[in-house]
């Protein structure tokens, strides 16, 4: 006897609801995806306890027909696709058929659309159309959902209050507003607006209004390609920062998506201004080719697959890297707190039903100026000097040559008052040991030696290290025990450390040596220092993740550099301003610490109350 059968299609849509309707936010995200598709220029969000009891996703998108009104409540019924081929050029955000079904398999859902001729009203009641007839309304569609989950207690158990539920649904509206300025968006929740844009396609005042005034000031816009890739978006300065990483907004055609290699690529790019525990906001839209890119991975459309990731990678980090490099300036000190709009930090404080405001660690001075004067940095790559090199096997990018012609057209922060540039410093005095005070035009200036010096050091010992160095011949060998895997491999050991000019050579079936080291290491433990990087070779075997020119030097930069406690000359402080002022970028330590901050003037007369 026969004991496989099939599964009716309401049951499938159950089934498939289980993976694309989590939650209300769940829902929220497919229906404003159908509006978006439906070329709609206006959606509004339409919520009553956070999504709990109902949700209203209207739009002025292109509508449908009566036939279409019926048939999008069928699993698999799709506008979008025609062929298997069109599976793997997708430019649509939904292509799969399966969000509208699996919505109405656990909810009460009434359709209402007009294509411009007539109107349609459609009744879906978990799963079975009770009811088709004819409705009067405005061109476009307007889908409700509710009693969500009433008949599936189980999952209904699991959502959480009215408040965590409403700011996940806030976030994915913030997202889609951010990845579509060119739509207005507008978020009502029991009859309280929450989130409003225009649809002017002005992507600055969405920042406005998602983080308020105070934080976009801080903000700069970037914009960089290469021949596959082509990145733009607003990123704000480093000072503004926040404790994870749901402040960084990855869109690859519009679409938004989850990544965890791409969010990495991001904030390596900002981990010489950071300190290693924050994040940045930053918001990135990729524009490519659609055949690079397949979104077919999960049904909640969150994940992606590139075939070029690593190339993409590298593109990322190298030009918010030069963006930053051409924005940055010291961090501003003022004890006027920030307005920011209330988001919930995390879960517990979301389920507890405590609002808080956006962490803000640094904050900036604030001068009132329209956002819109920003000139993006604009990043033009010749393909005729870039050489990409892609190992499969580590999936590691590499480029030979990568020369970004950066254009800066007028300024590139907002505030032209916060000058980009090192200001010119009178020295005042030291204070505790620690801190060599300053003054100049623009106010006062706080330097931290141990940082100042850390960053000068920093920057020596990699000059060092792109140049020849001059070789130094040890009377006695340094004897070092391997691993049989670095033995094996001293070829691939050799070539992993050509760029600090060391070569090993096999002493015996567990020893190596070196018999010569830079000079440029003649301030450090060699041995120490080289064990180090052999355990590296051994837990990475990857000369493109060792970041050696990073880490390891900012570990030899600091362990050479002025203490705090330690009281300095006249001129010993003067030569910590001067070589300060020598680095390429002067604002912050390898490490992400600042290295000196800045009270301005303004500030000063107003806390004196002048």
């Amino acid at each position: 006897m026969a004991i496989i059968n099939q599964l009716s299609s309401k049951l499938a849509n159950l089934i498939a609801a289980g993976e694309v309707v989590e939650r209300p936010g769940g829902i929220v995200k497919e229906l404003i995806e159908n509006s978006i598709d439906a070329k709609a220029t206006r959606i509004d969000i339409n919520t009553t306890n956070g999504g709990l009891l109902k949700i209203v996703v209207s739009d002025n998108g292109c509508g449908m027909d009566k036939e279409d009104a019926v048939m999008c409540f069928q699993r698999h019924a799709t506008s979008k696709l025609n062929t298997s081929d069109d599976l793997w050029s997708i430019t649509s955000l939904g292509f799969r058929g399966e969000a509208l079904p699996s919505i109405a398999a656990v909810s009460k859902v009434q359709l209402t659309t007009n294509s411009g001729e007539d109107g349609y009203i459609v009744t879906n009641d978990y799963g079975e159309i009770i009811d088709v007839s004819n409705i009067a309304c405005n061109k476009g569609t307007s889908i409700s959902v509710s009693n969500l989950f009433y008949k599936t207690p189980a999952r209904l158990k699991y959502l959480k209050s009215e408040n965590y539920e409403l700011a996940i649904i806030q976030d994915i509206v913030n997202k889609f507003a951010l990845g579509n300025p060119n739509i207005s968006f507008r978020l009502i929740n029991n009859n309280k607006e929450i989130i409003k844009t225009s649809g002017l396609n002005n992507l600055s005042e969405v920042v406005s209004i998602i983080y308020g005034k105070d934080c976009y000031k801080n903000a700069f816009k970037f914009d960089f390609e290469d021949y596959d890739y082509k990145v733009s978006g607003i990123a704000l300065l480093p000072q503004i920062n926040r404790a994870n990483k749901n402040y960084i907004h990855t869109f690859i055609n519009s679409r938004m998506i989850k990544s965890f290699r791409l969010n990495k690529a991001i904030v390596s790019a900002y981990n010489s201004y950071m300190d290693h525990s924050r994040y940045p906001i930053v918001i990135i839209n990729i524009l490519m080719d659609e055949k690079l890119v397949d979104v077919n991975v999960h049904p909640s459309k969150w994940e992606v697959r590139l075939s070029k990731q690593a190339q993409l990678e590298y593109l990322i980090t190298e030009g918010l890297k030069k963006a930053l490099d051409n924005v940055m300036r010291a961090n501003y000190v003022t004890t006027t707190k920030l307005s920011t709009d209330s988001y919930f930090k995390d879960e517990n404080t979301a389920n507890n039903q405590i609002k808080q405001p956006i962490d803000n660690i640094n904050s900036n001075n604030i001068i009132k100026q329209d956002f819109e004067t920003i000139t993006p940095i604009k990043y033009e790559s010749n393909d005729k000097t870039l050489e990409y090199k892609i190992n499969e096997q580590n999936n590691t990018y590499q480029q030979d040559s990568f020369d970004l012609n950066i254009k800066i057209d007028n300024q590139q922060l907002l505030n032209s008052d916060i000058s980009t540039s090192f200001p010119n410093l009178q020295l005042i005095g030291q204070m505790h040991g620690k801190y060599i005070i300053c003054n100049s035009d623009e106010g006062l200036y706080i330097i931290d030696q141990h940082a100042a010096q850390e960053r000068y050091n920093y920057e020596r010992i990699q000059k060092l290290l792109n140049t020849k160095s001059i070789k130094t011949d040890l009377l006695i060998p340094l004897t070092f025990n391997a691993s049989s895997m670095c033995i094996n491999q001293l070829v691939e050991l050799n070539e992993y450390c050509k760029a600090i000019d060391i070569e090993f050579e096999q002493f015996s079936n567990t020893t190596i040596i070196v018999r010569s080291v830079p000079i440029w290491m003649n301030d450090l433990d060699e041995t120490i220092f080289l064990q180090d990087v052999l355990d590296m070779f051994k837990d990475v075997n990857d000369i493109s993740k060792i970041q050696l020119n990073k880490d390891k030097i900012a570990t030899m930069a600091c362990h050479s550099s002025i203490r705090f406690n330690r009281f300095l000359t006249h001129i010993e402080m003067q030569k910590v301003i001067d070589d300060l002022k020598s680095c390429t970028q002067p604002f912050n330590c390898p490490h992400g610490r600042p290295t000196f901050i800045h009270i301005s003037e303004q500030q000063l007369i107003k806390d004196f109350k002048r």
